[in-house]
């Protein structure tokens, strides 16, 4: 049973996430501020956090930098703030996907399966892709760097391994979100640049002459396999 961490101020929210979650099968548990979040976290060690963006004592963001520290558990944010600046700060700390309130459970309760999918998904035993010195896992979910391990959120291994699996070709942005995310919404496709800004900075040795993700303009991605 999947355990997931639901944290927000707002306690009419935080009982019906929490009421959708358990009628699908999940072990839930709640907190309503910032401390109460990280407490949980280290006790109850979660699969899955839904963390609203803004919390009393310590805010979203906050509780994303000292969790990220330490773990790479898929973490979906709850934001009242639709500007897009707001969304990509969370992205950028390493959030997964994030979801504006006012927000519909059932669409959250497909968000954190999605995720959890991902992750849970079987790949064949050889499933290694080597370029230069990137070494991609896709069975333990590991990637090395000059041999050398790099914590990659779920979501952008997920992008990194897709990427990686179509060398050479082309990819927009939406295409990358229905693919590595299972939505397609322009609103969210931005998002994608926030998340191959950071694996840039995890894979690449010049994150701004990359080699492994290349940025074609006016379209989308592509990865390049170095020999």
């Amino acid at each position: 049973m999947k355990r997931i961490l639901i944290v927000d101020d707002e306690e009419m929210i935080v009982r019906t996430v929490k009421a959708y979650l358990d009628q699908e099968g999940f072990k839930t548990y709640t907190a309503y501020d910032g401390e109460g979040a990280l407490r949980a976290f280290n006790e109850k060690g979660p699969d899955l956090i839904v963390l609203d963006l803004m919390l009393p004592k310590l805010s979203g963001i906050e509780v994303t930098k000292k969790i990220r520290a330490t773990s790479t558990v898929p973490i979906i944010m709850l934001t009242a703030k639709a500007s897009e600046a707001d969304r990509v700060v969370g992205l950028e700390l390493g959030a997964d996907d994030y979801v504006v309130k006012p927000f519909s459970p059932r669409e959250l309760v497909a968000r954190v399966r999605a995720v959890l999918r991902r992750i849970d998904g079987e790949t064949g035993a050889s499933d290694r892709i080597v370029s230069g010195k990137l070494e991609i896992d896709l069975r333990s979910r590991e990637v090395l760097v000059d041999g050398e391990s790099v914590e990659l959120t779920p979501t952008e291994f997920d992008l990194l391994a897709y990427l990686a699996r179509h060398p050479g070709q082309v990819f927009t942005r939406l295409q990358l979100l229905r693919e590595v995310q299972g939505y397609t919404y322009d609103a969210f496709a931005r998002t994608i640049d926030t998340h191959v800004k950071n694996l840039r900075h995890k894979i690449e040795k010049d994150p701004k002459g990359p080699k492994y993700i290349l940025t074609v303009h006016g379209v989308g991605y592509r990865f390049t396999r170095e020999q």
